[in-house]
């Protein structure tokens, strides 16, 4: 009856409006739209679902007790045939009848149980020890989600496994409860990458592929296309694009790795992960010392926010991540990364890039940037600090569904060591300074999705190094510059639903 007009998003402990809506709009391969409040989302969800035609079925997972306020919005659109169907451990009386699921039973869990811990592979080994099994099994009270955990972290694992996970359950763990959290592959990259000195982002997408076998983790390739399509053009070492692939986890790994991280002290750490919902740190993180941090993550929702004064004393901090789950914020206190000489890699989810580059600082060490949903406008354009000096060893910028970008700094093109320039979901970039043709030492650019991009600058035959050109559905360009095909390095070009593109140059 729905045919493809089924949409599922996991709504959680954390309900936002506009990020549903968002990612209801990612999913479908359409554009981002910046909300800013709820009123706008509403707007929104309105018009995504006008687009889908007749019969849409939104489907909400994982709807929390006390998420009335956001059944109500969604209850208020009147479409023909526009279905909802909210799942819940509450019921909701007042938005229609419920249907009470059953756990399973204990023969049907078995079965599933045997699936995944097997891996559908006879062979494997499972302790022929049927109690054994019984009691792991019993302890997911029949939830298929927790037994699917269950059964993949024990595949293939030594006796010794089973009996430490039965013992440890036989003194009153258990398995209960299921939230599941995207997070974006490209942030664990940047944290594995500098965390456990990887060499590549393909090592680190190779471990979370590691993990999905396992049933520890879920892998998910957010694209309209065929993902397969897309892989074979870009199946060249280094030209990877993981800004839609996203990883969800089930709730008790994640509170295991939480748990388990909180048994040093604070002081001790070299990870450290920090929530908040306000913008007021507690007193104690702003003064606590933690020299031995490597990674931090910062996750918070307001619109105001600045960094706690303590990261000014993490001397060996590599990798800085900042996550706003509401409209871009305004940040402060980014000064206090000046002094990090260690600072490798920074990656801003729904920041306002100008309240950054009002009081501009210089990151010699800086070698990636990644701007997610941010506000950017005219940040660049006005800096007291060009930004050649403020990253002077930059290597990789990535800026994905920044909605108001719509032309780059020409003094970008400083960045002498810019070896990859992604810009991808940006509706309203119309061009590229004609000065990239000095980024001698760029081997790739994306522009991936950049639908009202022109043309690309004649300065771009001077980039000799250049192996992987990615145009894909960039709608609005009709010829690619005459002199391109001197690209001597050139080896992959992905021009695919470029429909306006007729032909190529004489020389190409």
């Amino acid at each position: 009856t729905f045919g493809d007009n089924i949409f599922f998003v996991t709504v959680s402990s954390n309900p936002n409006l506009e990020r549903i809506v968002q990612e209801l709009h990612l999913r479908r391969g359409s554009k981002v739209p910046t909300l800013g409040n709820e009123v706008n989302a509403v707007k929104w969800l309105h018009h995504f679902l006008k687009e889908q035609g007749q019969n849409p079925l939104l489907v909400l997972d994982d709807v929390w007790s006390g998420s009335e306020s956001l059944l109500e919005k969604f209850d208020q659109v009147k479409m023909p045939n526009y279905k909802l169907l909210a799942t819940s451990r509450s019921e909701f009386p007042r938005f229609g009848s419920s249907y009470h699921l059953q756990s399973l039973d204990n023969d049907n869990a078995m079965k599933l149980f045997h699936h995944y811990a097997s891996l559908g592979d006879k062979s494997s080994d499972i302790p022929e020890d049927l109690s054994r099994q019984i009691v792991l099994v019993e302890r997911c009270k029949g939830f298929p989600l927790a037994i699917k955990v269950l059964g993949g972290s024990l595949c293939r694992q030594p006796i010794e496994i089973w009996t430490q996970r039965l013992n440890e359950w036989s003194r009153g763990s258990t398995v209960h409860d299921s939230d599941d959290q995207r997070i974006p592959a490209a942030a664990l990259i940047d944290i594995w990458t500098e965390y456990y000195d990887l060499d590549e982002d393909a090592e680190c997408i190779a471990n979370l592929y590691k993990l999905s076998y396992r049933s520890l983790a879920n892998l998910v390739v957010i694209r309209k296309e065929k993902v397969e399509k897309v892989e074979k053009v870009e199946k060249k070492e280094g030209n990877q694009y993981y800004s839609e692939h996203f990883v969800t986890q089930h709730d008790i790994l994640r509170e295991l790795a939480i748990y388990y991280s909180k048994q040093e002290p604070v002081e001790q750490r070299t990870r450290l992960i920090i929530d908040k919902c306000d913008r007021l740190f507690p007193k104690k993180l702003h003064n606590m010392q933690v020299p031995d941090v490597e990674v931090l993550v910062l996750n918070f929702q307001t619109n105001n926010y600045a960094l706690p004064e303590s990261v000014e004393n993490m001397d060996k901090l590599r990798a800085l991540i900042v996550t706003n789950s509401v409209s871009p914020a305004e940040l402060s206190n980014f000064q206090l990364l000046s002094s990090l000489s260690n600072l490798k890699r920074i990656r801003l989810e729904r920041i306002s890039i100008l309240s950054i580059t009002k009081n501009p600082i210089e990151l010699k060490s800086l070698q990636k940037i990644s701007l997610f949903m941010c506000n950017i406008g005219q940040a660049f354009t006005n800096c007291s600090i060009p930004i050649s000096s403020a990253f002077p060893n930059l290597e990789e910028i990535n800026i994905d569904c920044c909605d108001d970008l719509v032309e780059l700094p020409a003094d970008l093109c400083d960045l002498i060591r810019l070896k990859k320039l992604s810009i991808t979901n940006c509706h309203k970039l119309s061009a590229l300074p004609e000065e990239i043709g000095k980024l001698v030492n760029l081997e790739v650019l994306r522009l991936r999705c950049c639908t009202d991009l022109v043309k690309l600058p004649g300065s771009i035959e001077y980039l000799t190094r250049l192996h992987f050109l990615d145009i894909y559905k960039c709608f609005s360009i009709e010829e690619l510059p005459e002199r391109i095909g001197e690209l001597s390095g050139l080896e992959t070009i992905n021009m695919g639903q470029c429909s306006r593109l007729q032909e190529l140059p004489y020389q190409f």
